[in-house]
């Protein structure tokens, strides 16, 4: 059992819904990560006016490992074994332990990326209401270094290069242009008593929204494949990357395992298998031997795969770069400060003077 000291709640004395005034006594017989624990509450910037916050977290690394025995102990394990569980359990995608790890969090995003974020329907949800509540007039802008043309072979994304000066100033100018007349309505029908459910129907798709998302490990760790991907949106990558981070330190051997065979890892199809074959060959004393052979592009094609599936698994067998989703906690700010925020960008229940 675990008794909380004020103490214990320095970093997050800001925190209304986290610290009373008085001393706090909590004890637990709760499984708690120390990591995990350091970053609760606190928020983490993401794009423009994002953000993403653990806010809550139920099991570690040994609540996976207990349920995957079915054991009632703790405690008495070694964390190599628990490891090597853990990387078995990765390995051979048995996966209904770590469906007892959930973590949620609060998060704040663009429109277009929640309508992303929304398709993985593993997850409970519980989104702001334009309906009840006034939306905050925030909108996302991209950098100058994520405003690029359209690709040519991925028809969902966006090139390498950034675009020209005069097409970037442009293309903000008339996101500034579109922006500032959508307040003014939105501002003009609040105050003029339109129903908020109507008021909000022609606001952009950059507008920020921001719900409460609650998820399993197993799932997360499937959102999290897909969307710190490369070929995922940049801007969608920005928010996994962050939760990433925080997954580290509620579970940091599952993290290490999902490192290791689902992002830096990949699935092989039965036509690569024999290409490594005419390549390795494989003998019970020496184990994997060469003999300096070579398979051309032309050579893996007459083995069955397309152009894209060549491009893809050379793509695998070419990255050798592990990331590394650490937190920087000095980029952490309190509720309060994104409270502030928005609070100030909710339109005034006024009608707008005219001008002239």
């Amino acid at each position: 059992m675990r008794s909380w000291k004020r103490a214990d709640w320095a970093p997050y004395r800001n925190l209304g819904q986290f610290v009373a005034e008085s001393p706090i006594t909590r004890p637990t017989r709760r499984t708690i990560s120390p990591g995990a624990e350091e970053i609760l509450g606190l928020y983490f910037p993401v794009l423009d006016h994002g953000f993403v916050s653990l806010i809550d977290y139920m099991g570690t690394d040994e609540d996976i490992e207990r349920a995957a025995r079915v054991s009632y102990g703790q405690g008495t394990r070694k964390q190599n074994l628990t490891r090597g569980l853990l990387r078995y359990l990765r390995r051979h995608k048995h996966t209904t332990p770590s469906e007892m790890v959930e973590l949620k969090f609060h998060c704040s995003m663009p429109i277009f990326i929640a309508r992303q974020w929304i398709r993985h329907r593993t997850a409970n949800v519980n989104e702001m209401s334009g309906r009840y509540s006034l939306m905050p007039m925030l909108f996302y802008t991209p950098p100058t270094e994520q405003l690029k043309a359209q690709s040519a072979k991925n028809h969902q994304g966006r090139m390498g290069d950034p675009l020209p000066e005069a097409v970037q100033a442009e293309a903000n100018g008339r996101w500034r242009s579109l922006r500032e007349e959508t307040v003014q309505t939105y501002e003009w029908l609040n105050a003029n008593e339109v129903a908020r459910e109507l008021a909000r129907i022609d606001l952009p798709l950059s507008t920020y929204t921001q719900w409460y998302w609650k998820i399993d490990l197993h799932n997360l760790l499937h959102f999290l494949t897909l969307r710190v991907d490369s070929h995922a949106q940049w801007e969608i990558q920005e928010f996994g990357r962050v939760m990433a981070g925080m997954l580290k330190r509620v579970a940091p051997l599952s993290y290490e395992a999902w490192i290791d065979y689902d992002v830096c890892g990949g699935r092989v199809s039965r036509m690569e298998l024999d290409a490594l074959r005419a390549l390795i060959r494989l003998t019970p004393e020496a184990g994997l031997t060469t003999e300096g052979k070579s398979l051309s592009r032309a050579d893996l094609e007459a083995k069955g795969l397309s152009g894209r599936e060549a491009d893809e698994f050379l793509s695998l067998l070419a990255k050798t770069s592990v990331p590394d989703f650490e937190l920087d906690l000095s980029q952490a700010k309190s509720a309060e400060y994104f409270a502030e925020r928005l609070a100030a960008a909710v339109p005034k229940n006024e009608v707008p003077a005219k001008e002239g």
